[in-house]
């Protein structure tokens, strides 16, 4: 419904030009499809205009309206990309008399909503969000105390069906890292051009709810985003760039809260939170692993010993040990007060002789990553650029593998596991998702995802739901059938 409280207000803010905020508002309501293109393109226009090419290009990067332009209308698309490459100083499309026309378009679409109404508005968004999957269907909401039942694991199933799809725009734009929350409510990927998004997983859809996303002011760094991760209260947002800095974000408002500008000397490709949410632990391509304070963002200890790029970091249980996994095909156990090495593991299968590993010299493949066995405190899921994935112990001891037997062309580039730890998944660098059965190391399934070259890998910590993203810019999510 798209309701105001004063009509009058909104329509003048259009004809005065304030597009912010007729954007926070426009972002809330349901308009004839056409009437939003020409409201939208008269922003962009007038963007180029005031000189805002930034904003501009943001505007025409992030918006669904736009994007909506882009695929129905590349034409009208194209005469705003010509024009945000000539940025002219004239001021051709800035008039308030195509301002009053859009206005009066506009103003046979929009009601005043009395606050009466107000229970049944809010019923009504209840409804929405259960339809958007932002409320799980059936879920208990308490709209007094604001709150809703929280979401239980599901039993484990394979996640072998594709049921939708993300398309970045643009042919050079891709996810290169992506996380759930550890409440499962949110699904954030990080690009190669900087932009950090978060998703509805159930639609495949920007997550509106979050006004700042509605009102296409996206959280995003200056450079490429290789690394995010969700604090363990689900509230903060730490990302890593291929600079080197940290960003900390708060996921309600999208405000950046803390930057660290010289967290690493070069890219930032592991990034997780301590249990307490107090401390950020980096992996970085310089070979360290570093421990900053939250609130100073100061570098508190460094961990140092690999030969080559870190590629992921994670804390242990009860945070007195950190693990960190390199291309120097290692996994180092460390403890997390001295920051001694206690434990290097190379999880490798046997290599025969003369047998080049996947970065191109004798010896070991690279670790690609670590993650946390459900259920089990001590294990850890280990994926390196073999046809095997280890199951390594606290203590450093291989106790498991898992491996599809395939010598060349198909070694794993990303793991993880279901809900449960019933089964493990590995992502081949063929595009092949396998499952296996975490008890018997047996291989349950396997589903081609596509002909291109995939990136990386998230599993849903609640429900049977896989993220897969590859370099053309596609983001593939999977649930059981």
């Amino acid at each position: 419904m798209n309701a105001v409280e004063d009509k009058g207000e909104f329509i003048n803010n259009i004809t005065l030009g304030r597009w912010d905020t007729v954007l926070r508002q426009v972002g809330q309501f349901k308009f004839d499809e056409s009437k939003m293109l020409d409201l939208y393109e008269q922003i962009v226009f007038e963007l180029i205009e005031s000189n805002e090419i930034s904003t501009a290009k943001m505007l025409m990067r992030k918006s669904h309206v736009l994007r909506l332009m882009n695929d129905e209308y590349p034409e009208r698309y194209h005469v705003l990309e010509d024009y945000l490459s000539q940025a002219p100083s004239t001021q051709k499309y800035t008039s308030e008399e195509r301002r009053i026309q859009i206005a009066k378009r506009l103003e046979t679409e929009i009601i005043v909503g009395p606050s009466s109404r107000l229970l049944t508005l809010l019923g009504q968004s209840l409804k929405w969000q259960q339809q958007q999957g932002i409320l799980l269907p059936n879920t208990f909401y308490d709209i007094f105390k604001g709150k809703m039942a929280i979401q239980k694991a599901e039993d484990d199933a394979f996640a072998s069906q594709h049921y939708i799809s993300i398309k970045f725009p643009g042919k050079k734009t891709y996810a290169e890292c992506a996380a759930f929350s550890r409440n499962g409510q949110y699904l954030v990927t990080g690009s190669v051009d900087g932009f950090i998004e978060i998703w509805n997983y159930m639609t495949g859809k920007l997550r509106k709810d979050l006004k700042y996303q509605a009102n296409d002011s996206m959280m995003a760094m200056n450079k490429s985003v290789l690394c995010v991760q969700f604090s363990h209260d689900n509230e903060l947002l730490a990302t890593g760039s291929s600079d080197g800095k940290i960003a900390i974000w708060k996921v309600q408002s999208g405000i950046c809260q803390k930057k660290i500008n010289a967290a690493h000397s070069e890219g930032i490709a592991s990034i997780c939170f301590n249990s307490s949410g107090n401390q950020i632990m980096t992996g970085s391509y310089d070979q360290t692993v570093r421990i900053h304070g939250m609130k100073s963002g100061k570098m508190l200890k460094e961990f140092r010993g690999h030969t080559s790029f870190i590629n992921s970091v994670l804390y242990s249980l009860d945070n007195t040990r950190v693990l960190s996994a390199s291309s120097d095909g290692t996994v180092k156990i460390w403890d997390a007060k001295s920051t001694s090495c206690l434990y290097t593991v190379a999880p490798q299968p046997t290599i025969e002789k003369d047998q080049l590993n996947p970065i191109g010299g004798l010896g070991n493949a690279s670790v690609q990553s670590i993650i946390p066995f459900p259920k089990r405190p001590d294990q850890y899921l280990v994926c390196n650029k073999t046809n095997t994935i280890f199951v390594v112990s606290i203590r450093g001891q291989v106790t498991k593998t898992y491996s599809h037997n395939i010598k060349t062309g198909s070694d794993f580039i990303a793991a993880g596991t279901s809900p449960q730890g019933l089964y493990v998944y590995g992502l081949s660098e063929d595009s092949v998702l396998y499952c296996f059965q975490s008890t018997t190391g047996s291989l349950f399934g396997k589903v081609k995802i596509s002909e291109t070259e995939m990136i990386g890998m998230c599993s849903h910590p609640l429900s049977n739901n896989i993220v897969v993203y590859d370099d053309t810019g596609l983001v593939y999510l999977l649930k059981a059938p």
